[in-house]
């Protein structure tokens, strides 16, 4: 009984510790449910209607992308500016498809494969014009094409050893598939564009007044009283007026995206007439070492040139804008003198070496050798380049091999712009642009041969063979190192805006301002690689100044303060101040010119109280009318003309965007030449009726809850 008694005395300290220890487990498990839903947020690129797209989703998709461009453009890489562009258009291609995808779901719409059948048999899509599956006779899609070449592809892929003709079978076939992709979503979107427009439909009445909108001209005797001859000193706008006025066209202040303003101060780190001393110094060893006769190759090596010497003579539009003017005054043979080219801030030195002329096309085939030796593999290709000379069949051999021996072009495009060429590249390469049409070669490269015939060369040109030492006119690390000191100097010693402003000039720098910056924005202050400066923007409170940012091209300075978030929602009255005052100011200017226009009942009295008289010709309903009097254009004031009649004038003083106006309508006529067909009229409202309708997808997005994430990892 005592044991029994004990334990009860011990009762609330149990049930105590036991709800402690229940708490703690329910917390530990809310703590991994959160720290786990955090940290699929911080990997989420963005979110349309509840669907989100992971950072490797979105990476993938960029990457679909810029192979296409590099495919299209016969391009190595993107800038970083044409990369920002791939990455907005995914982004903008992500959206768009999740809404529309939504919407056809909820109306059952859809692109069956049956209709991709009849849209690739028919061929007449634009997109299917940018496949390698176009007949060059009549430049149309050919769906036989296509057929064949998938056949082929998948032979390829299961053929061992394919080597590079699998790769490029590969790449030519993900291409498509990102065609084939791309137009489903395209007709999906026609799809639903075309039944929302024809919702929109067009009826007599409405295609009998959009004609005489366009057509019923008016010719007025114009009355202005310009808004710009009142002086504003004249006008005093009271802060109820203001508040009044910002509630009246409150809807128009309504941001729907968060953005933020900054000051800033932004410092470019330039060479100094030392580091130009010592650059000019190698410009000039170069040129004498290609005046010297030495390798070129070594000279542009040694030089650390950022243009390599590939020794392909390439055309004009492959060579840099300013050394292309520079050879255009030199001989063959001729070494130019360092030159400097502001548009890219280099020095440069150019040998012109020679002139020749190239096909800039050339069609071939290729049948790749290989066998288990090197030497098996030389009297394969021997014996199948001798049964060629012999009058064999091209395509029967190379099928005989598990190949196509397909005909491919080969534009100067396609090698031109690349920044290094193996040997074998080079001697493949060579082979083509040398062999004349009709001629086969057998080309032993350093793992396999190449059997390969020229059947057409077309278009030639120019080609120019230049070596050229090109080098940025940069810093060095002492002139860096002292403008990073004075820099840090001036952040560590301003932790706050106020200082920031007012130090700022001692230590040679200015404060800059910038409104309103989103966050799907690639770039502060126009510099590159100021995406960990984003990210503080949008993490940041206000007031804050953030740490010292290194950006650009490794050679820019920057510091922030940010000074205001504008929430999603309503801009407060204080930030659109100024347009609203200027808003009030018109009201009030009108106000005054309508009291000079008080019991005016003619131009001619209009006139004696300061109004500007001329005539005005040929105003008509659909399209405002521009005063030159006020300098705006007016569609108040041609809705009003339109409804007067011949002869009447204006009941009373119409308000315009820049000016007071009354009128007296002299003519009424129809545009000389215009007639009414109605079929072609109600086929004119229903084409500005899908044009609206077009329009869609902005009223979509605005309902869709888009979380745009992109500028915390790219």
């Amino acid at each position: 009984m005592a044991a029994i008694g004990k334990i009860r005395s011990w009762g609330p300290v149990l049930a105590t510790v036991i709800g402690l220890a229940l708490f703690a487990f329910i917390a530990e498990e809310m703590f991994r449910s959160c720290e786990a839903t955090s940290n699929e947020r911080r990997q989420q690129v963005g979110e349309v209607l509840g669907k989100k797209i992971s950072v490797q989703e979105f990476q993938s998709l960029v990457e679909e992308y810029q192979d296409v461009i590099k495919m299209t453009q016969g391009r190595d890489n993107l800038s970083e500016d044409e990369l920002n562009q791939v990455k907005d258009q995914v982004w903008q291609t992500f959206v768009n498809n999740t809404l529309i995808e939504k919407e056809a779901s909820k109306l059952g719409l859809t692109v069956t494969d049956a209709e991709m059948q009849n849209i690739l048999k028919e061929g007449s899509n634009p997109m299917l014009a940018q496949t390698p599956f176009v007949n060059q006779e009549t430049g149309r899609f050919d769906v036989t094409q296509l057929t064949k070449f998938l056949g082929d592809y998948k032979k390829a892929q299961q053929t061992a050893g394919a080597g590079d003709v699998a790769e490029q079978y590969t790449r030519i076939y993900n291409y498509w598939k990102f065609i084939e992709k791309t137009l489903r979503q395209q007709v999906l979107q026609q799809k639903y564009q075309a039944l929302l427009g024809h919702c929109l439909l067009s009826n007599p009445v409405a295609s009998k007044m959009a004609f005489e909108a366009q057509n019923q001209e008016s010719d007025v005797l114009l009355a202005t009283i310009p808004f710009n001859s009142i002086k504003d000193s004249t006008i005093q706008v009271t802060d109820a007026e203001l508040k009044a006025k910002y509630e009246e066209q409150k809807e128009m202040y309504k941001q729907t995206v968060e953005s933020r303003d900054i000051k800033y101060v932004a410092f470019q780190v330039k060479p100094s007439a030392a580091d130009r001393a010592e650059l000019m110094k190698t410009m000039n060893e170069a040129k004498q070492q290609f005046e010297a006769g030495q390798s070129v190759a070594e000279v542009v090596r040694k030089a650390q040139s950022q243009m390599p010497y590939s020794g392909f003579a390439i055309s004009r539009n492959a060579l840099p804008a300013d050394v292309a003017r520079q050879i255009d005054s030199m001989q063959i043979g001729q070494v130019s003198a360092p030159f400097e080219t502001k548009l890219d801030n280099t020095l440069n030195v150019v040998k012109y070496i020679n002139k020749v002329q190239q096909p800039d096309s050339v069609e071939f085939r290729i049948i790749q050798v290989s066998s288990e030796t090197p030497e098996a593999t030389t009297k394969l290709a021997d014996s199948i380049y001798t049964a060629l000379q012999g009058g064999a069949e091209f395509e029967a051999l190379a099928k005989k091999y598990n190949q196509t021996g397909d005909k491919q072009w080969l534009t100067s495009a396609m090698y031109e712009r690349s920044q290094t060429i193996d040997a074998d590249s080079k001697q493949y390469l060579n082979t083509l642009l040398t062999l004349g049409a009709g001629e086969t070669k057998n080309l032993k490269l350093s793992q396999n041969n190449l059997i390969i015939q020229v059947t057409n060369r077309k278009n030639f040109i120019d080609k120019f063979d230049v070596a050229v030492v090109k080098h940025t006119i940069d810093f060095s690390k002492d002139t860096y190192s002292e403008a990073y000191n004075n820099f840090s100097q001036y952040v560590s010693e301003n932790k706050t805006l106020g200082d920031l402003e007012k130090n700022a000039g001692k230590f040679g720098f200015y404060v800059q301002e910038r409104k309103d910056i989103y966050n799907s924005e690639h770039n502060i202050a126009g510099l590159r690689s100021t995406r960990d400066a984003m990210k503080w923007i949008f993490d940041a409170k206000e007031g804050e100044v953030s740490p010292l940012y290194e950006c650009g091209n490794n050679d820019n300075l920057l510091v922030i303060a940010l000074t205001k978030v504008h929430k999603v929602g309503y801009r407060d009255l204080v930030d659109v101040e100024e347009q609203v005052k200027q808003d009030v100011i018109r009201d009030k200017k009108f106000q005054k010119a309508s009291e000079m226009l008080a019991g005016v009942t003619d131009i001619a009295a209009a006139k004696a109280k300061g109004a500007v008289v001329d005539s005005v010709r040929q105003i008509t309903f659909g399209a405002p009318v521009f005063v030159q009097a006020a300098g705006s254009s007016e569609p108040a004031l041609s809705g009003a003309v339109a409804n007067a009649k011949i002869g009447q004038v204006s009941a009373a003083p119409i308000k315009g965007n820049g000016g007071a106006y009354l009128f007296q309508v002299l003519n009424k006529k129809e545009r000389e030449g215009a007639k009414f067909e109605a079929k072609e009229q109600d086929k004119q409202v229903s084409q500005q009726a899908m044009q609206a309708a077009s329009r869609f997808m902005s009223e979509l997005y605005m309902k869709a809850n888009v979380k745009d994430n992109r500028y915390l990892f790219f």
